[in-house]
């Protein structure tokens, strides 16, 4: 019986460490984004990770991981903090990093399948 019971647990466990998760991991969430976006010195090795033009943090690589499907797909997967951090991002690379905002335009969105749409939504009046 005892058996049965382990090998019950065991196959419930694997269940549900083998489904999909709903959201991307929230491990990175208290980053204060607000001092990396105040910041060039803390900012531009984020960009550049995701160019592929430098080296990445544990969360550069995570971001980078994402990046593509959470735009193309308006963030379904992201948490309500990632949701209003993407907003706060891209507003301030859109308006303030012109240079590096094409450069992930050309990188995650050639065909400019969603990135138009940020640029509407994002642009300071």
């Amino acid at each position: 019986m005892r058996t049965l019971i382990l090998v019950c647990l065991a196959s419930l466990m694997a269940v549900a460490m083998a489904r999909p998760r709903d959201t991307y991991t929230d491990r990175f969430d208290n980053i204060n984004l607000e001092e990396i976006l105040e910041n060039r010195r803390l900012l531009v090795p984020y960009i550049k990770c995701i160019l592929d033009q430098g080296k990445c943090s544990p969360e550069g690589k995570e971001l980078k991981s994402h990046i593509k499907e959470a735009l193309s797909n308006d963030c379904a997967k992201c948490t309500d903090k990632q949701k209003s951090g993407t907003k706060k991002v891209l507003t301030h690379i859109i308006n303030n990093e012109k240079d590096y905002w094409n450069e992930l335009k050309a990188k995650y969105d050639p065909e400019d399948n969603f990135s138009s749409k940020y640029e509407k939504e994002y642009t300071a009046a």
